[in-house]
Order: C-alpha cells, then sequence, then structure tokens
C-alpha cells in the first residue's frame, strides 16, 4: 500500500505540474475546465471521487513523507472537503466553479500557474527525497 501510494502521489505531482504549464500557456481551457467542475452527475461525482485517491495517498504515505505533518493534514483536509461535495447539491457546487472561473480571467491564471508548478514539486519532493 505504501509503494501504491508512493506512485500516486508522484503522479499527482506530475499532474499538477502538467496543469501549471495548461494554465499558463491555455488560460482558456484552463478557465473552461474550471466551469465545468460540477456541471453534470458524472463530472460532478468523478472530479471529487478522483480528488480523494491523492488525499488518501497523502494520508497512507505521510510517516513516510519528508513531511510527515503537511502530508496528513494536507491529505485529511482534501478528503474531508471532498466529503463535504458529496452532499453539497452539484447545482451549487457548478454555480462556485462558473464563479470561480468569472474571477480568474486569462491573465490571472497565467499569473497564478507557479503555484500550481511549485506544489508539484513540492509533492513529489516530499514523496522521493
Amino acid at each position: 500500500m505504501v509503494l501504491l501510494s508512493k506512485w500516486v502521489l508522484i503522479l499527482f505531482g506530475i499532474f499538477l505540474i502538467g496543469v501549471a504549464f495548461l494554465m499558463l500557456l491555455y488560460p482558456t481551457k484552463a478557465r473552461a475546465t474550471i466551469r465545468k467542475a460540477g456541471s453534470t452527475p458524472f463530472i460532478n461525482y468523478m472530479e471529487i471521487s478522483l480528488r480523494m485517491v491523492p488525499a488518501a495517498a497523502l494520508v497512507l504515505y505521510a510517516d513516510f513523507s519528508t513531511y510527515p505533518m503537511i502530508f496528513l493534514v494536507l491529505g485529511w483536509f482534501m478528503l474531508a472537503t471532498s466529503l463535504v461535495l458529496y452532499f453539497v447539491p452539484r447545482r451549487l457546487h457548478h454555480q462556485y466553479a462558473l464563479k470561480c472561473a468569472s474571477l480568474l480571467n486569462p491573465t490571472v491564471i497565467r499569473f497564478i500557474s507557479p503555484l500550481s508548478l511549485l506544489f508539484g514539486i513540492f509533492i513529489i519532493y516530499g514523496t522521493i527525497s
């Protein structure tokens, strides 16, 4: 289970780095993706369920990571907020996504893309070092 968690976290870090480049190079596509959050039952529950995979990996791998307390807190936070989202009406989740997408114009998305890059690097570094 530890080895599986480690690889899930490495892949999660790579995913976050990929998202950073998507945000930097294609901010309009990134914004369109944000707008889709919660838009259909399938997207809503798939998004929440997929989010729980790295969250569980963070919790399971925390003791083996470079930053055990950060991994543990982040993992439990992601799991708890995912569980809350299961019970929030889908329309509310989608309305929130639309509101966020309207605030995040392409310039802002490009500006915050390094945060995703740094977070991805942090996850990978905390997992393999």
